[in-house]
């Protein structure tokens, strides 16, 4: 028992694996366990024994619990932005649907733990944890910015990246309604995100007045 909470036996073998296969073992129960329970209630020891290793090895490769949780934030939040190549030609709302049926589908393999890293179920307040989020936000508004063919990463404007980032806030709540609080279903998500986006690609991002860009 620790902290309260009874550490069942784990029927995880202790199979020797390689270096890295055995971090990402670690890395698959942990984004588990964080999504199941708050940071403050998953300890090292259960980390351990649900991945069938030592306390000793989580130790060895991400240093503390704090710095496996931000590899499993890094995880949540970075995985969703790898989005394969989507042609800039053709309709706009097939591109628009395609992006948004792959992100929820990757989203949903893991989706209480996306909602708990972007929420306040995380640990709120870690300034690396902010940075994190803060960067993958600024890449997928680039993403769907080129996605959409407003702009590319390298002439993105950065009022026109603000207001992507502002619909990445309504991504994250419809996934929060969806997934944890079962008042969404995944059509009505999907529903929300394709129209949302073609409205602000074509009635908001065209109306925005000239001017020049904040300073960096």
């Amino acid at each position: 028992m620790e902290g309260g909470v009874v550490i069942a036996p784990t029927d995880t073998p202790r199979t020797r694996l390689e270096p890295d296969e055995r971090r990402e073992q670690i890395l698959d129960r942990a984004i588990r366990l964080f999504g199941e329970r708050p940071y403050s209630a998953v300890s090292t020891t259960e980390l351990a024994a649900e991945a069938g290793v030592t306390r000793g090895l989580i130790h060895h490769y991400f240093g503390t619990k704090r710095g496996l949780y931000l590899e499993v934030v890094r995880a949540m939040v970075l995985v969703p932005n790898r989005h394969p190549a989507v042609a800039s030609s053709g309709p706009l709302i097939s591109r628009v649907e395609r992006s948004v049926d792959w992100f929820l589908d990757t989203v949903v393999v893991h989706g209480k733990t996306f909602v708990a890293v972007t929420g306040a179920e995380g640990v709120g307040g870690d300034p690396e944890i902010e940075r994190i989020l803060a960067e993958a936000d600024d890449i997928a508004a680039q993403n769907v910015l080129t996605i959409v063919g407003v702009s590319s990463p390298a002439n993105a404007n950065a009022r026109e990246r603000a207001i992507i980032r502002a619909y990445g806030s309504l991504v994250k709540g419809a996934v929060r309604e969806w997934v944890r609080d079962g008042t969404l279903t995944r059509e009505e998500v999907r529903l929300l995100l394709v129209h949302a986006l073609i409205a602000i690609v074509e009635d908001v991002l065209p109306h925005l007045p000239a001017q020049p860009d904040p300073p960096q």
